[in-house]
């Protein structure tokens, strides 16, 4: 069985994390002990889903001596930051086959594994699936919610879930835009306008660690027992 291609998204600049990404990049700011990076390939490991893809930018050279060792590629951005879309179009020379999951390494997760519960809820007639939370349960988020999920699954914009930063996608729209340096939205928006936008809901709880306040409120969770 041919594995699903992950990229992690590890190239941002970080600069809401103040004076804890002065002389780091942001996925190796530590969260209970463990830098952010670390947290998310615990998730990708168990899936057993690759090749691994990390992009970088923003001191990519410490990133790349972090995870010296690992059986993972490196999608080099440090000419110019492409954003998530760009990124990963970037990165598809690596990761090859479509569609592919892509994660964000901002975020901490309690409960089950969710790249084992986006893959197993993927389906062939689907052109992105979105992994989201519901407002009372994503950590440390301030926005109002990302999207509406209809009853068959289906997606569109609104104040209902928020989206956790894991997906997995089709990337045949790519090549069609026109932007080097653009946000997953525009490809979003060009899937759901076919009705090919879906989502499913995370069962147990998430944390967005973009500012140094989050960094307790992760650990506060990760200690917690239960969902």
């Amino acid at each position: 069985m041919t594995k699903t291609p992950i990229l992690l998204f590890a190239a941002g600049l970080g600069t809401r994390m103040g004076a804890l990404t002065r002389d780091q990049p942001k996925p190796l700011v530590k969260v209970a002990g463990r830098a952010l990076i670390d947290h998310a390939l615990d998730l990708v490991d168990p899936a057993q889903i690759g090749p691994i893809v990390v992009n970088t930018h923003y001191k990519g050279d410490m990133l790349r001596g972090h995870l010296r060792g690992r059986d993972i590629l490196f999608s080099d951005e440090s000419d110019q930051l492409l954003e998530t879309g760009g990124g990963l179009r970037h990165a598809l020379g690596l990761l090859g086959q479509s569609p592919v999951c892509t994660l964000n390494t901002d975020a901490v997760w309690q409960g089950g594994n969710p790249v084992t519960t986006l893959l197993s809820a993927w389906e062939p007639h689907m052109e992105a699936l979105l992994l989201t939370i519901p407002k009372q349960r994503a950590i440390g988020h301030k926005g109002n919610g990302d999207f509406i999920i209809d009853d068959q699954g289906r997606m569109t914009r609104g104040a209902g879930e928020i989206y956790t930063g894991l997906q997995i996608v089709r990337t045949d729209d790519l090549s069609q835009i026109a932007e080097t340096a653009f946000s997953m939205n525009v490809l979003w928006d060009r899937i759901a306008a076919r009705d090919g936008l879906y989502g499913v809901t995370y069962s147990g709880h998430w944390c967005d660690v973009g500012q140094p306040e989050s960094i307790a409120l992760a650990e506060d969770m990760l200690g917690q027992d239960d969902v």
